[in-house]
């Protein structure tokens, strides 16, 4: 069995599409995974099933649309994708002194053609980021939303992504690896 992150996009963001963490809990057992744990209301999930990835996060969509009535963006990492992404961090010192200033931009595909030089030129002198393979790292210690880097990031990498804080993906960590 695998152990999987769900990471769902776009969802309990000011009122709209909207899917109580209890009802996720019950969506993927439904769907056949074990061990099911969310954290925090922005779609966290860590679980354990027997399905690939691509077939699970498809069914996950699916079933969110047909029971909430929107389909989310799902990206689902194995636990050992989601360990190489921590351990690639090239803020480690700034993820220790601010989690929240430390942003993972988890990514579908590694970006073709990102547009690099744009992305440099958004960034506020305090800013700091890189990819490394579908991971848009962002060290952002003023916050990211007044970001023009942060708003236009996705954009200019020409791939879908997802974000969490340093501290979300730390936690997210810790719960997938009891399952080890």
């Amino acid at each position: 069995m695998s152990i999987y992150i769900v990471l769902l996009r776009g969802i309990n963001v000011g009122g709209r599409n909207t899917l109580p963490m209890k009802e996720l809990v019950v969506l993927l057992e439904d769907l056949g995974c074990q061990n099911v744990k969310t954290y925090i209301q922005s779609g966290n999930a860590v679980l354990q099933s027997s399905k690939t990835a691509s077939r699970l996060s498809s069914q996950i969509g699916v079933e969110i649309k047909r029971r909430r009535g929107f389909e989310p963006h799902v990206l689902l990492l194995e636990l050992k994708d989601f360990a190489r992404a921590i351990a690639a961090n090239p803020f480690p010192a700034e993820a220790e002194s601010d989690p929240k200033g430390v942003h993972l931009g988890f990514l579908d595909t590694v970006p073709p053609q990102p547009d690099l030089d744009k992305i440099s030129a958004l960034a506020a002198k305090t800013e700091r980021f890189q990819l490394i393979n579908k991971v848009f790292f962002l060290h952002a210690p003023d916050g990211v939303g007044r970001s023009k880097l942060a708003a236009n990031s996705e954009k200019l990498l020409g791939v879908a992504m997802t974000v969490r804080n340093w501290r979300t993906v730390s936690t997210i960590r810790d719960m997938a690896k009891e399952f080890e």
